[in-house]
């Protein structure tokens, strides 16, 4: 973000292209312990056998790298899953998608590191599933947000209003998006609502591209940011038809050269893309293809003097 040409640091950032993962936490997931909270009652007792929780591990991890990888290769947008450990002493938060993953605070750290010593980027932390929590839960893992970011918390405001010049003047440099009613009382939780994230929900690429297209079309021109999510979700009768190839085998490799020909296609700003997410984002290259749409509009600006 620091080396956008000086004509996007005075854009809002709902208007310019980002790049995002989905599950970002899932590059490593534990298949020693028992499946989550987030697991339906009939996998939860199969998943007392070892090769089970093998399976559901090519099934849940989404990404390879870590968040810092993940950070250095261009991604500032993060997908996030969070639950308690049912039967666990204490209020420890880890991040889960079928499997447990590391322990929040962990990320956290690993991200804060990264912006201190890169005080121009900015990112943004999506809170959008919890599991196995009560408010005391929530409270916990919202003073752990503040403990790890401090002063860097934007605190909520109008979206128009945050460009990047807004954010390094009052050295700011993350949004917190918290899908929960608590976020009322903390200054620098923006509403899940702020940061909408239509999902396909499907196996079929042209019917996701189908389905961004619509939603794009659909988005609010004011008062949000807007999540693409330009990823292709398992059905049960995949997951069985394909068992040990995993998800990264079965739907992502083929697709994501057409995924990223639509990325390719597009156009940031009011009306256009925002923020883009993609599963295994270093397959392809994905974060320079979305941050390279912001060209687009520097072109816009340079037509419009």
């Amino acid at each position: 973000m620091g080396s956008l040409p000086p004509a996007l640091r005075s854009l809002p950032l709902s208007n310019l292209a980002i790049p995002g993962s989905h599950d970002s936490f899932s590059y490593w997931v534990d298949d020693k312990s028992p499946v989550g909270p987030d697991q339906a009652t009939a996998i939860k007792r199969l998943a007392r056998i070892s090769l089970v929780r093998k399976i559901i591990k090519k099934w849940s991890v989404t990404q390879n790298l870590t968040f810092k990888e993940q950070l250095e290769g261009g991604i500032r947008y993060f997908d996030l899953r969070v639950s308690s450990k049912p039967g666990e002493i204490g209020q420890e938060i880890y991040f889960i998608h079928g499997l447990f993953g590391i322990k929040v605070w962990d990320g956290l750290e690993e991200m804060n590191r990264f912006l201190e010593q890169h005080p121009k980027e900015v990112i943004f932390l999506d809170f959008n599933h919890f599991y196995a929590m009560d408010d005391s839960h929530h409270h916990f893992l919202i003073n752990r947000i503040r403990s790890a970011f401090e002063s860097k918390l934007c605190c909520v405001e109008c979206v128009e209003y945050v460009t990047l010049l807004y954010m390094w003047e009052k050295k700011h440099q993350v949004l917190i998006f918290y899908h929960h009613p608590l976020h009322q009382e903390y200054p620098f939780l923006w509403p899940g609502n702020k940061m909408p994230a239509p999902w396909a929900n499907t196996t079929n690429v042209h019917k996701l591209l189908q389905f961004l297209e619509t939603t794009l079309g659909e988005r609010s021109r004011y008062g949000t940011f807007h999540v693409s999510q330009a990823i292709l979700t398992p059905r049960v009768k995949t997951i069985a038809r394909h068992l040990v190839r995993g998800l990264k085998n079965t739907l992502v490799h083929r697709n994501l050269p057409m995924i990223l020909n639509w990325v390719k296609a597009q156009k940031p700003g009011v009306m256009g893309v925002n923020i883009i997410t993609s599963d295994f984002v270093e397959l392809v290259d994905f974060a320079a293809t979305v941050i390279a749409l912001n060209d687009l509009l520097l072109e816009e600006e340079e037509s419009d003097t």
